[in-house]
C-alpha cells in the first residue's frame, strides 16, 4: 500500500533490527523501501540488503555531506549501477549549510561530484536521488547544464520553495515529502505540499532521522511514512488510500520498479 522511497537501513542505528523493521513494514503496509548509498565503503553492505530482501531496492552514489571519503568516478558508477536492484544514481546533489567559512570557489568539489553523478545516472538511464541544503540556486543551474531532464529523479525530503519545487518538476523530477511536513513548525512547506500534483509526488523517511509526529524525536523507520501519508491526506483533504496508490504508482513509474 506505501513505498519508503528513501531510507538508510544500513547505518548503525539499525544495527541487527532489520527483521524487526521489516516486520513492522508489513504490519503497517509497507510493502517496499528504498535503501539509499551515501558513500562507497558502505555501498555493499546497501546492495546486500537489497539483495537479501525482495521489498527492499538500492542506490548507488555518495553524499554530499561526505567531503573525507573514496571519491566514485563516473565508470565506477556506471558499472556498480547496473546491478537489477539498482534504481537510481544518487543520494547527491549539493549541501552547503555546513560549509562555515569555506568560499563558494572551495565547494567546487561537491559541484564536480554532482555532475559526476548525473552524467552516470544519463549513461545507465537510471534517475537521480537529489539532496539540496542551502544550495538550491546552484543544484537546479547544474541540473540544468548537465541536461538532467534527460533520466529526472526526486528531490528528496523537500524543504525548499515552491519555485523551486516548480523548477524541478519543469525537468521531470517528483518531489519527495519526509516527517518535516508533519511538523507544527513546517507551515510553509504544507503549503507547497498542497500545490505539487499528487502524480508527482513521493514519501519517505529518510530514516533514522526526522521521524513524523506522533514520533518525533524518536529513532524513524520506514513503517512510519505511513504517518506522513496520513498528514498528507489530512492537508489535502483526500483519503489516505489516495496518497498510497498514487505515489505508489509515482515510485513504480519513476524507478522502472518491478513492483
Amino acid at each position: 500500500m506505501f513505498v519508503d522511497s528513501h531510507c538508510h537501513l544500513d547505518f548503525p542505528e539499525y544495527a541487527n533490527q532489520v527483521p524487526e523493521l521489516l516486520a513492522n513494514m508489513k504490519a503497517s503496509k509497507v510493502d517496499y523501501a528504498l535503501c539509499i548509498s551515501v558513500d562507497m565503503p558502505d555501498f555493499p553492505n546497501v546492495l546486500a540488503l537489497a539483495k537479501t530482501h525482495d521489498n527492499l531496492f538500492a542506490t548507488v552514489g555518495t553524499h554530499p555531506d561526505y567531503e573525507d571519503t573514496p571519491e566514485p568516478t563516473e565508470d565506477q558508477l556506471v558499472e556498480l549501477a547496473q546491478h537489477p536492484k539498482i534504481l537510481a544514481i544518487g543520494e547527491t546533489g549539493l549541501d552547503y549549510y555546513r560549509m562555515g567559512d569555506k568560499t563558494h570557489e572551495q565547494m567546487e568539489w561537491q559541484r564536480d561530484r554532482f555532475r559526476r553523478h548525473i552524467r552516470a545516472a544519463k549513461r545507465v538511464n537510471k534517475p537521480l536521488i537529489i539532496h539540496t541544503r542551502s544550495a538550491s540556486q546552484d543544484t537546479i543551474r547544474i541540473l540544468k547544464e548537465e541536461g538532467a531532464e534527460q533520466v529526472a529523479g526526486v528531490m528528496h525530503c523537500f524543504t525548499e520553495t515552491w519555485e523551486v519545487a516548480k523548477a524541478a518538476m519543469d525537468m521531470g523530477f517528483y518531489i519527495s515529502f519526509s516527517g518535516i511536513v508533519t511538523f507544527k513548525s513546517a507551515k510553509d512547506l504544507q503549503e507547497t505540499c498542497k500545490k505539487v500534483p499528487l502524480e508527482r509526488m513521493l514519501i519517505e523517511t529518510d530514516s533514522p532521522f526526522l521521524a513524523p509526529i506522533p514520533h518525533r524525536g524518536k529513532t524513524n523507520q520506514p513503517a512510519w511514512v505511513a504517518h506522513v501519508a496520513d498528514f498528507i491526506a489530512n492537508l489535502r483533504e483526500v483519503p489516505v488510500e489516495t496518497i498510497a496508490q498514487q505515489t505508489t504508482q509515482n515510485f513504480k513509474t519513476l524507478f522502472k520498479a518491478p513492483i
